[in-house]
């Protein structure tokens, strides 16, 4: 073999192997269904590689893509469906498969919630985290260290700014999309700090876990920034547990 027809197949399995990986998101790792998505895959790349390259690629004996490939030649019967559960989907991201078959009846649909769990399963749109009973943030765990007095004592009306700073720790929730498909509740926790004189966010760091660190870090730059008031400062918090570490 020439360097040139050495360089041309170097090439090719490069050119191969870049469009799989462009493709290989939608393989799941250890799934029933795994042999299917890449006899998927392989049929989508026919017509720019040969089959004997693919099926060693991925070590899928031929029989067993021949046999996917009858089956994925056969029309898809739920076509319509799947396109109106990816638009309700679209349009409610954190719906799971009960209410997607809610929305569907709602718009004539007969279809029962066994079938929407298979196709919402199929098209991979499973809510896999996310559970009602996920409980809101709090950062009380009793008496932990030194419980300041209630300066404030509810007189939220401030007459003067940098005098009076309020903050509190607020979780978000939010959808992520992984590398399977599936979308994963995440969590966000801010901590600002605010001028209750005219409700100003003064600073503010938001972290991935409810942790002291950023706490103190928005309250370093707070102090900072109202350092410019010679009248005394009062920071008001909820006497969580971060606020009572001395």
């Amino acid at each position: 073999m020439s360097e040139l027809e050495k360089l041309r197949e170097e090439n090719y399995y490069l050119q191969m192997e870049v469009e799989i990986l462009k493709k290989k998101d939608s393989i799941l790792s250890n799934d029933t269904g795994r042999n299917r998505q890449i006899s998927e895959v392989i049929k989508s790349l026919r017509d720019k590689f040969k089959l004997k390259d693919l099926l060693e690629y991925f070590e899928l004996p031929k029989s067993t893509y021949m046999y996917w490939q009858q089956r994925l030649d056969r029309p898809n019967k739920d076509e319509q469906v799947e396109k109106k559960i990816l638009e309700t989907r679209k349009d409610n991201p954190n719906y799971g498969y009960r209410r997607i078959t809610a929305i569907l009846r709602k718009q004539g649909l007969l279809i029962n919630k066994k079938k929407v769990q298979r196709l919402v399963q199929k098209l991979k749109l499973q809510v896999t985290s996310f559970s009602r009973k996920t409980r809101k943030y709090s950062s009380y765990k009793g008496t932990i260290g030194r419980v300041a007095d209630n300066k404030i004592n509810r007189k939220f009306t401030v007459e003067r700014p940098y005098t009076q700073i309020t903050t509190d720790t607020t979780e978000f929730k939010y959808l992520e999309k992984d590398k399977s498909g599936n979308y994963q509740v995440k969590k966000l926790y801010l901590n600002p700090y605010l001028d209750m004189y005219n409700w100003e966010i003064i600073s503010y760091e938001i972290s991935k876990q409810p942790t002291l660190e950023p706490i103190l870090k928005a309250l370093e730059k707070a102090i900072e920034i109202t350092n410019t008031n010679n009248d005394k400062r009062i920071f008001h918090s909820d006497q969580g547990w971060a606020y009572q570490i001395k």
